[in-house]
C-alpha cells in the first residue's frame, strides 16, 4: 500500500496535468453514476475543467482544500432542507450546484492557482508564491465562511437582523446576519484554514489571516446583498460570490504584507 502511495505521489510530481485529468475523469464517472446528485451535469463538467487546474497548478494539497471546501459547502447546504423549502428560501435544485456555483465559488481561487503556476513558469517573481497561495486558502474559507453563515442562520437563526440597519428581518432576506449563523461562518472559515494549514499551505499565523480575511469579506458580502443586490438586475448571486471571495483573497494578501 504504501509503495503504492509513493509510486502515485511520484507520478503527480513528474506528471501533475496527466494525474488531474485521469482523476478528475474518474470524479466525474462517479458524480454522473450516483444517484444524490451534488452538481448539475452542466456543474459536474465545470467541476472537472476546475479540479484539472487545482491540480494541474497546486497538486493534491491544493485540490485537498477546493475538495473539503465542496464536500462540507454541500452538506451544510442540506442543513434544515425541508424547512427552508417550506419557507421558499432553500437553494435551487435541492443545493445541486451549477456552473455558476462552481466558479462564484472558485473563480478567485484559480486566479491565484493560475498565479503559481505562472511563477513556476518564470512569469512572476517568486515572492508572490506564499501570497498567491494564501490567497487560495482565504478565498475558500471566505466561501466557506458565507456559506454556512447563510444556511445556518436559515435554519437556526432565532433573531434575524439587517446588517445596515439592525432592523428585524425575516430569515433568508438578502443582507440578513443572526448570531448563529455569524458564528457558524466563523467556524467554517477557521476549519478549511486549519485543514490547508495541515496541508502545509499555509503557516499558524496564515489560518489567523484567513479567519480575519474571511470575517470581513462575508460581513461586506451582507452588506452588498442589502444595500446593491435588491437595486441591480445584473448583480446575480453568483456574481456577488466572486466578489466576496475576491475580497477575502485580497483582504488576506493585504493583511499579510502589512504583518511584514
Amino acid at each position: 500500500m504504501l509503495n503504492i502511495l509513493q509510486d502515485w505521489l511520484t507520478l503527480s510530481a513528474n506528471h501533475p496535468w496527466l494525474v488531474a485529468i485521469g482523476l478528475n475523469s474518474i470524479l466525474l464517472a462517479i458524480a454522473t453514476i450516483i444517484p444524490k446528485k451534488l452538481l448539475t451535469p452542466a456543474g459536474a463538467i465545470n467541476a472537472w475543467g476546475l479540479g484539472v487546474v487545482v491540480w494541474g497548478t497546486l497538486g493534491w494539497r491544493g485540490y485537498g482544500v477546493v475538495m473539503f471546501y465542496f464536500l462540507v459547502g454541500s452538506a451544510v447546504t442540506r442543513i434544515g432542507m425541508k424547512q427552508k423549502e417550506v419557507e421558499g428560501i432553500a437553494e435551487k435544485r435541492g443545493g445541486a450546484r451549477g456552473p455558476e456555483n462552481v466558479w462564484g465559488s472558485a473563480f478567485a481561487a484559480t486566479v491565484c492557482a493560475i498565479g503559481v503556476a505562472a511563477i513556476e513558469l518564470g512569469w512572476l517573481d517568486p515572492g508572490w508564491e506564499s501570497l498567491l497561495l494564501l490567497g487560495y486558502v482565504a478565498s475558500f474559507s471566505t466561501k466557506l465562511a458565507d456559506t454556512t453563515a447563510s444556511e445556518v442562520g436559515k435554519a437556526y437563526g432565532k433573531r434575524t437582523f439587517l446588517i445596515t440597519t439592525f432592523q428585524p428581518v425575516p430569515r433568508g432576506t438578502e443582507g440578513a446576519v443572526s448570531l448563529e449563523g455569524t458564528l457558524a461562518g466563523i467556524v467554517g472559515g477557521v476549519l478549511i484554514s486549519l485543514v490547508a494549514y495541515s496541508l502545509g499551505m499555509i503557516t499558524l499565523t496564515g489560518v489567523v489571516i484567513c479567519t480575519i480575511a474571511a470575517f470581513i469579506a462575508t460581513n461586506l458580502e451582507s452588506v452588498i446583498g442589502a444595500t446593491l443586490q435588491s437595486n441591480i438586475d445584473w448583480l446575480s448571486n453568483e456574481l456577488v460570490n466572486v466578489i466576496n471571495t475576491i475580497i477575502g483573497a485580497v483582504v488576506a494578501i493585504a493583511i499579510a504584507i502589512w504583518w511584514h
